[in-house]
């Protein structure tokens, strides 16, 4: 995957392009999991796992892997791999423990499938597969060989990082003081910080208000 740089964050940080227009920040809290993501096609299993809680970036780069490798979004409701990948040598399962009790047939003719083809199929979910509830003795037994990079919470600096950026994507600069804000009472998660910016600044174009701390406290004060 390539990595582009962005003029418009004082930070430095990578930045991997996504299908939603928007840029995945690679920090140390995701970097295993993107330094798998470029070995691809290198990989050692048919099936790769990236987990991590709710709100960590995982569809986002799932989102940023389908780009880079014209990944196939696969569909479970098939047990035919074919019908679920078509040709291509690479797919994405995303949040696969929505499924994993009822789709396990299909989750192990997609493994064997792949493996006899060269395919390779990156799976989210929110925990690692030892967790998962997988009664079927072969599947199991093929999760056991897939690797499974977990991605943390982001950091602080990541989130501040993060906020900058998607107001700047919005052609607004904020002031140091509302960002620390900010940071010192949103939840470390990706898709908080976007609906916060996003309500900030619908609130700041409604009210004709610039963004400063009494805006930003009165969003934060509806969002409890």
């Amino acid at each position: 995957m390539t990595v582009t740089q962005s003029p418009q964050l004082p930070l430095n940080f990578d930045f991997r392009p996504s299908m939603s227009g928007e840029d995945f920040l690679v920090s140390e809290c995701n970097a295993q999991a993107v330094a798998w993501l470029d070995r691809w096609p290198d990989w050692p299993s048919p099936f790769t796992v990236i987990y991590g809680e709710a709100g960590c970036g995982k569809t986002h780069l799932a989102e940023v892997f389908r780009e880079a490798t014209g990944a196939a979004l696969i569909d479970l409701d098939s047990d035919d791999p074919y019908e679920m990948m078509g040709a291509a040598k690479a797919g994405v399962i995303d949040d696969v423990e929505r499924v994993i009790e009822t789709k396990q047939q299909a989750l192990f003719h997609l493994f064997n499938s792949a493996k006899e083809n060269g395919a390779h199929v990156l799976i989210t979910a929110k925990t690692a597969p030892a967790q998962w509830n997988v009664s079927l003795a072969d599947l199991k037994s093929r999760l056991g060989t897939a690797p499974a990079i977990e991605i943390g919470q982001p950091d602080d600096r990541l989130m501040l990082a993060i906020v900058v950026k998607l107001f700047s994507d919005r052609q607004i600069q904020i002031d140091p003081e509302v960002s620390t804000y900010m940071l010192s009472r949103m939840e470390r998660s990706f898709d908080q910080v976007r609906r916060l910016v996003s309500e900030i600044d619908r609130q700041s174009l409604s009210q004709k208000r610039k963004i400063t701390i009494p805006l930003v406290r009165s969003v934060f004060q509806k969002e409890e």
